[in-house]
């Protein structure tokens, strides 16, 4: 995946969802997450046209931010790369 500009963060929202949510396009579609400030839970979307390894997006999740639990869900596209 490549990335297409730089990322957006943000800070906003209120009570315990407030928190940053984050935005960065890629060459194949988006990958976009919201990091819950008073829980500290993270939810991320990788959301690509490319196929990829959700073992691949794990393993960067758990190098990068040491989660004490995690849940993952694929759902895989019907999509063709031309």
């Amino acid at each position: 995946m490549v990335a297409y500009g730089e990322p957006q963060v943000v800070m906003f929202g209120t009570g315990n969802k407030k928190g940053y949510t984050l935005v960065q396009l890629i060459e194949t579609s988006n990958i976009c997450a919201h990091f819950v400030e008073e829980s500290n839970d993270m939810y991320l979307d990788v959301f690509s046209c490319k196929t990829f390894e959700k073992s691949t997006v794990e393993r960067i999740v758990k190098e990068y931010f040491q989660p004490e639990k995690m849940e993952s869900l694929l759902i895989p596209r019907d999509a063709q790369m031309l």
